[in-house]
């Protein structure tokens, strides 16, 4: 009960603030399609999770059916504010939401509208490769729960959103409208990003200081997010951003991973060593 009661009042707070701020919240979603390509890319829906029940998938496979059509062809016009639960709203049965994959104290456990924070993984993944401005965002960066199957980005860049006091936010402060455009198929949840002019820079996500070890009889994974931008006319990189180092604890059998465990934390010289490998 207690629980219960922590967990509405932060709901409460969450609408309050929002309901006294100034914030200018992306509500449009017109026919019209956005003309240029910022980025696109397909999730898998169905992934082999150490043992989660199968079932967990299919049902998130519905929530994200669900959700989806709430966010296609959402516009985030200049100094507006894209929220994830502004958007879809809360997660309930009545609503056709089913039970699906959900962390709870550093486990794997099940929850209406559980698996949804793949949406919002897919969402951030695109936002990374633009020049929008993410203002809110939460990850499990303190623990690896899963040994990776078919990962297609680095480890530790995903999100983690809680109806409706953990959001995904990100803010158009450019001087043009972008969209998102999303829907599912029997396999993929498929996102594009879409402008209404070419960016004229090009960015590239990649993972740095990538390894495994040991320490007081635990695994970690370690590693660093970066973000790469590179001029499109001269095709020079004009910046490099560190955008999240994880160090997280392993919680999977350590036979299910397929890299080297090293004794120890590397040190400053090995990290550089490593960076430069994987560079």
């Amino acid at each position: 009960m207690t629980y219960r009661l922590s967990v509405q009042r932060m709901i409460i707070t969450r609408k309050a603030k929002d309901f006294f701020s100034s914030t200018a919240f992306a509500r449009q979603r017109p026919h019209e399609v956005l003309p240029e390509v910022v980025y696109r890319h397909n999730s898998l829906i169905r992934r082999k999770l150490g043992n989660v029940d199968l079932h967990l998938q299919e049902n998130k496979a519905v929530s994200l059916g669900i959700a989806a059509p709430l966010i296609n062809s959402m516009v985030i016009r200049p100094g507006e504010t894209f929220s994830f639960w502004k958007l879809v709203g809360s997660c309930t049965e009545a609503k056709g939401y089913r039970e699906g994959l959900v962390i709870n104290h550093g486990r794997a456990d099940s929850g209406i509208g559980g698996g949804l924070c793949q949406f919002t993984n897919l969402l951030h993944w695109m936002v990374l490769h633009s020049e929008l401005t993410v203002v809110e965002h939460h990850h499990h960066g303190d623990l690896d729960l899963f040994p990776d199957f078919n990962r297609q980005i680095p480890f530790g860049s995903g999100t983690s959103i809680i109806y409706n006091y953990l959001d995904y936010r990100v803010r158009n402060d450019t001087d043009q409208a972008y969209q998102f455009l999303v829907t599912t198929t029997e396999e993929h949840l498929c996102g594009e990003l879409r402008a209404e002019r070419v960016p004229t820079v090009k960015f590239h996500i990649r993972e740095e200081d990538a390894y495994f070890h040991e320490a007081d009889g635990n695994v970690y994974r370690h590693n660093k997010v970066v973000r790469l931008t590179r001029d499109k006319r001269t095709g020079l990189v004009t910046s490099k951003e560190q955008i999240i180092e994880n160090n997280a604890l392993v919680v999977y059998d350590r036979s299910l991973i397929n890299a080297p465990i090293l004794p120890e934390r590397p040190s400053p010289e090995t990290d550089e060593l490593l960076t430069a490998a994987t560079a």
